[in-house]
């Protein structure tokens, strides 16, 4: 009879090692195998809760895997983005984030998380521009003869705001420093209360999401001067743009990310990258762009990981001449 094999105790071991390693690695699946979440730092039924669940949509059909949509508000954005900040980098905890978030508030005050280095950036699934508009009663119906007014009448002019730090705010401030005149800033609690005092004449200019006030600019309550994105706003087509006015440069907007926390793995980013391209091109989804005021931006992970630190760096500029900026 042959005689049985010997083991050594260090063969034994890496014996049963490879055993205990084979099921792990065996049991592994594709992502995505379960529920992906996708977070958002606003209140439920908002502007961003809109947007994040029409994302949702689109993600499900290409990862043919239901993608929950979870509310986290509070703390200027930075709740909900800290918390994914903190979450296992595994794909399945995703952040649809905002120009708040990631770049204004942690310049403003001190956080629990880096906006950018804590985080692994996939797309820019939206941006939305804002729109200069005034109360007609101010008797101004272009930039240069707002310009002018606020030089013949200093300290005439008030602006609207949905809260210092916004866009709203930093947007409108941005064209005032441009344009080297002075207006008030009155801020609200919301964009709400911001266009309801717009409308009653108790402010007489704002830098408003176009969503927000097209009805009353259609309507002729309100009247646009110039809006904040890249081109011409199909809605608005006789309204020039901001660099059309001569101002480029000053435009501030709303733009939404698509990321997960540091260390998500490359694969994951580049179908996650691909599902929103394709989300891009479906004409069910521009529509509810084109009803968010929003325009879609077509850039890899590495030119939205650039796009936002670029605006870090604007805003950090803006900030500090504002005394806004976190000491």
């Amino acid at each position: 009879m042959r005689p049985l094999p010997r083991f050594n105790r260090r063969s034994f071991l890496g014996f049963t090692g490879a055993l205990c390693v084979l099921p792990s690695a065996l049991a592994e699946p594709a992502w995505p195998s379960r529920p992906v979440t996708l977070v958002h730092p606003y209140a439920a039924g908002g502007p961003a809760d809109t947007m994040a669940r029409a994302l949702a949509r689109q993600l499900e059909q290409r990862l043919r895997q239901p993608v929950i949509v979870d509310a986290k508000p509070g703390g200027a954005a930075t709740i909900g983005t800290g918390f994914v900040a903190r979450a296992r980098p595994d794909g399945y905890t995703l952040l649809l984030g905002t120009s708040a978030g990631h770049v204004v508030t942690p310049l403003m005050q001190k956080i629990s998380y880096d906006g950018l280095a804590d985080f692994a950036f996939i797309a820019v699934v939206a941006d939305q521009p804002n729109v200069l508009v005034v109360h007609p009663a101010l008797g101004v119906d272009s930039l240069q003869a707002l310009i002018a007014l606020a030089q013949r009448e200093p300290g005439k002019l008030n602006y609207a705001s949905a809260g210092t730090g916004g866009a709203t705010h930093l947007g409108a401030e941005a064209f005032l420093q441009r344009a080297g005149i002075r207006a008030t800033h009155v801020p609200y609690s919301g964009a709400a209360p911001a266009l309801k005092d717009l409308l009653g004449g108790q402010v007489m200019m704002g830098m408003l999401n176009l969503a927000a006030a097209q009805p009353f600019i259609e309507q002729g309550r309100l009247k646009a001067l110039a809006y904040g994105g890249a081109r011409r706003s199909p809605v608005l087509p006789q309204v020039p743009t901001m660099a059309e006015a001569g101002f480029a440069g000053s435009e501030v907007s709303t733009w939404y990310t698509l990321a997960g926390p540091k260390g998500t793995p490359p694969a994951v980013i580049e179908m996650l990258g691909k599902a929103v391209a394709a989300a891009n091109a479906d004409p069910a989804y521009q529509k509810v762009l084109a009803d968010s005021g929003a325009e879609h931006m077509d850039l890899s992970p590495l030119q939205t990981t650039a796009f936002v630190q670029n605006d870090k760096v604007r805003m950090a500029k803006l900030l500090g001449t504002l005394d806004l900026l976190g000491k």
